[in-house]
């Protein structure tokens, strides 16, 4: 399938939003759209083919396996995001699909080629690899709190952030990528723990739960003081 830019929903905040329309018609031949069902995997560890994408809508989780067999989250890929060894190997770790995804996919060839012609999204992608670092490093730092009521709230924050147009506040409505199982192995908490702490948010009317798994933020304010962090 090829790609629809005219129509992207992430046309205005991906890292080829700094392309103007002929840069991005370019750039856009040498691409191609891959849908995903959730569970489906992009990229698996020891994969040989080179390849990069954007994530035009859903969720990617990247993930490794310990000896054990048991999976860790390493980081969440949200709309806009690129993932790819253009910055960051993904040599031992999968790409799988949290959600129904759709990504714009390039091979890595045909995107070094990209970056040598247009500078300006070179320098967009190392702005967006290094924020999606950032976000990472903020996901694991929450393992580290005592409490589990502080990491899940900051966890809750980051995904409202992720699912935010604006980048100073995060979305006062939006659906959870992560099924209670994955949030409780992100955090080290038990799945009954991540469900009580839940109820216990609602309860207090800092959340309200819209169907399966959307989320409103009813009162962000109390929920990032319980982080230690401001809006």
């Amino acid at each position: 399938m090829t790609l629809a830019c005219a129509t992207c929903p992430v046309r205005d905040s991906a890292a080829c939003a700094v392309l103007s329309d002929e840069e991005r018609e370019d750039l856009a031949r040498a691409g191609r759209t891959v849908e995903l069902k959730k569970g489906e995997m992009l990229f698996a560890a020891g994969d040989e083919e080179h390849s990069c994408a954007t994530l035009v809508y859903g969720a990617l989780k990247v993930t490794s396996f310990d000896q054990n067999g048991e999976e860790r989250i390493l980081a969440l890929i949200h709309p806009s995001g690129f993932v790819g060894e253009l910055f960051q190997p993904f040599a031992h770790h999968d790409v799988v699909a949290l959600t129904d995804c759709r990504l714009c996919v390039f091979a890595r060839s045909e995107m070094e080629r990209a970056l040598d012609k247009h500078p300006a999204l070179a320098r967009a992608l190392l702005r967006r690899s290094q924020d999606d670092l950032h976000a990472a490093r903020e996901l694991l730092e929450l393992t580290g709190k005592q409490d589990a009521e502080t990491r899940l709230a900051g966890l809750i924050l980051s995904l409202a952030r992720a699912a935010s147009d604006s980048p100073c506040h995060p979305a006062d409505q939006f659906e959870l990528p992560l099924s209670r199982g994955e949030m409780a192995q992100m955090l080290g908490l038990t799945i009954e723990t991540v469900s009580r702490r839940m109820t216990r948010f609602e309860k207090d009317g800092l959340i309200a739960k819209k169907g399966a798994r959307g989320i409103e933020l009813v009162d962000p304010a109390r929920l990032a003081a319980l982080v230690g962090v401001g809006l």
